[in-house]
């Protein structure tokens, strides 16, 4: 007997993917809401319908855009559980793309919310996916007081002159793991558009009674990235950077720190949220709980992927970027008793793995530094 029938938004693409294997497996009914960007799916390779290959067959599948007309409310039959995950996604792009981000991230759950408000239908738990962007920097500590603090994002003048840490009266501090009570300074458009989301979700899931949990995803890798968006996740890019035999190229010193979080713990983490009975209005972080710097991450693959070819340290910065950024996950431990499982090293082989198996990667690197740069978004 089915547990309920779950709707995927943005289900065919790299995490909804991903999710969909999961709660079927789980024994839920999955149907997926995807409109196939071009940016995501162009490289993909696609059945006989247009969907990815990947794709499990047991889910249902509506292609249609959440912004037109009756989309979303036709999709609603029989569903119980609302699982949001499609977005325009990039940091960068963000910012040279407006309108676009926000039409397609803030406008688009407006569409969805509004929906559920006026339209009868069974939703019952719903869980969307933020992003660990909204915090800016990540938090720190102050190594005189030991005080923990959020700083403010560095100066345009700081980062002119390339001095790249975050200090308090010329003492550096130092970054420590970031929890979901930090103070939220956006510094991109995805950024606004991912707090505008869970806030929304959150009150209008208060409002409706419905169980809401809003997860703060950090950098998500895995198999079913789509290596040819230049907008991707850095692991993604570097990959098609060293498949061409091309250096990947790291923004900075390549010493600013994240934190790398496989794609099946993201899975879990919805599923968990999504299964639990709990009457819950959470935000909740997940990620690995470990850091890892850009210049390791592109290191650790051209080893991996046995290229000779270092990265290539820019010196330079993008605006919307942020120093240091890694999770404190003790938060969805505590209220769901979810714990990340995948180690970095093991994910990163797996990763490669599927490379392996997929079709060559269109390096696309210029073209996306050429509109950053035409932006006046690259220093």
């Amino acid at each position: 007997m089915s547990k309920g029938h779950v709707l995927v938004t943005g289900g065919a693409g790299f995490i909804g993917s991903h999710l969909v294997d999961t709660m079927l497996a789980r024994g839920f009914e999955v149907t997926v809401l995807d409109c196939l960007l071009p940016q995501v799916h162009g490289d993909a390779d696609m059945d006989a319908d247009g969907w990815p290959v990947y794709l499990n067959p047991a889910a249902r599948r509506i292609r249609g855009d959440i912004l037109d007309d009756g989309v979303f409310a036709r999709s609603l039959d029989g569903i119980t559980h609302l699982a949001h995950l499609a977005a325009s996604v990039g940091v960068g792009q963000s910012m040279a793309n407006i309108v676009d981000y926000t039409r397609n991230n803030t406008m688009a759950a407006a569409v969805m919310l509004e929906t559920l408000t006026r339209h009868q239908h069974g939703i019952r738990r719903m869980a969307v996916a933020s992003s660990m962007s909204i915090y800016g920097e990540g938090e720190y500590r102050a190594l005189a007081s030991g005080k923990k603090m959020a700083p403010p994002l560095r100066s345009h003048q700081q980062l002119l002159e390339r001095d790249w840490e975050l200090a308090e009266n010329g003492s550096v501090l130092e970054p420590v793991p970031t929890s979901e009570s930090k103070l939220l300074q956006p510094a991109s458009i995805y950024a606004v558009n991912k707090r505008d989301h869970e806030d929304m979700f959150l009150s209008v899931g208060r409002a409706l009674g419905i169980p809401t949990v809003a997860l703060r995803l950090f950098n998500a890798y895995g198999s079913r990235q789509a290596l040819s968006n230049p907008y991707t996740g850095v692991a993604a890019i570097f990959i098609s950077r060293l498949l061409n035999d091309q250096a990947p190229l790291v923004f900075e010193d390549g010493e600013q720190r994240r934190d790398f979080v496989h794609v099946l713990d993201v899975a879990d983490a919805f599923a968990t949220v999504l299964e639990s009975d709990l009457q819950a209005w959470e935000i909740c972080n997940v990620g690995s709980g470990q850091a890892i710097t850009v210049n390791e991450i592109a290191r650790t693959l051209a080893r991996l992927l046995k290229k000779n070819i270092a990265p290539e340290v820019l010196g330079k910065y993008r605006v919307g970027d942020i120093r240091h950024c890694f999770a404190d996950v003790s938060r969805i431990e505590q209220v769901f008793g979810f714990r990340p499982q995948r180690q970095f090293e093991e994910g990163m082989r797996e990763l490669i793995d599927w490379v392996a198996t997929a079709r060559k990667p269109v390096d696309r690197s210029s073209t996306s530094m050429a509109e950053l740069a035409g932006s006046r978004l690259v220093v």
